[in-house]
């Protein structure tokens, strides 16, 4: 648990957002494109049963996703905290990645983190229902999602080309997306410019 405990600095403002403490000499070792240095996906935490690989990179992809448990909570990264004291008061190992869910204001606005998620192992760790007053814990059927990856930093130009790409091939396939997540795979052991990141479009289901 205490290798894991290290991701809280995944969703926190300065750690893993596209903004720099003032002063940063890492600024300008940050990609503001998906893509440089050459991807690679450096795992932390073991994938949920059955998760695919992050990836193909700067392109992209249709994905199938098993059924999955998770530990959800609104409030986008202030939820972090909330999330972990729910996994460590139940004994339930962390996994890779943590799940956000995103909206949008409006049709051209940017997104915006609303929920954020921690994927159990399997469907058979744990049990679903409310934990508290923040914390649910829900069983989500098998999806597919149209899904772009990059590594990089989670910088709004970064997302921006990420839901640019899933735009243009939802409408060249005539469907429009359920809803839009996040996954962030990698914390603070990861450098930045080498983290993980997949927006996703989930699919409507057939």
């Amino acid at each position: 648990m205490k290798r894991f405990l290290a991701l809280l600095l995944l969703i926190t403002p300065l750690a893993c957002s596209g903004i720099e403490r003032p002063g940063s000499k890492n600024k300008k070792n940050t990609p503001e494109a998906p893509g440089q240095p050459t991807p690679k996906y450096n795992s932390e935490a073991p994938l949920p049963k059955g998760w695919p690989k992050p990836g193909p990179f700067n392109k992209v992809a249709e994905k199938t996703y098993p059924d999955y448990r998770v530990a959800t909570a609104k409030g986008g990264r202030g939820s972090f905290m909330t999330l972990f004291r729910h996994i460590k008061r139940n004994n339930i190992p962390m996994t890779a990645p943590v799940e956000m869910g995103m909206s949008k204001k409006n049709e051209n606005g940017p997104m915006e983190r609303t929920t954020m998620g921690f994927l159990y192992q399997n469907t058979k760790v744990g049990k679903t229902g409310p934990d508290g007053k923040r914390v649910e814990v829900k069983d989500i059927k098998k999806a597919k999602a149209l899904s772009y990856a990059w590594m990089g930093n989670d910088s709004k130009k970064n997302l921006q080309t990420a839901r640019e790409a899933l735009e243009t091939a939802l409408k060249k396939r005539g469907v429009k997306a359920t809803s839009f997540r996040l996954l962030g795979y990698n914390g603070p052991m990861t450098a930045r410019k080498k983290r993980t990141w997949e927006l996703q479009a989930l699919l409507p289901t057939e």
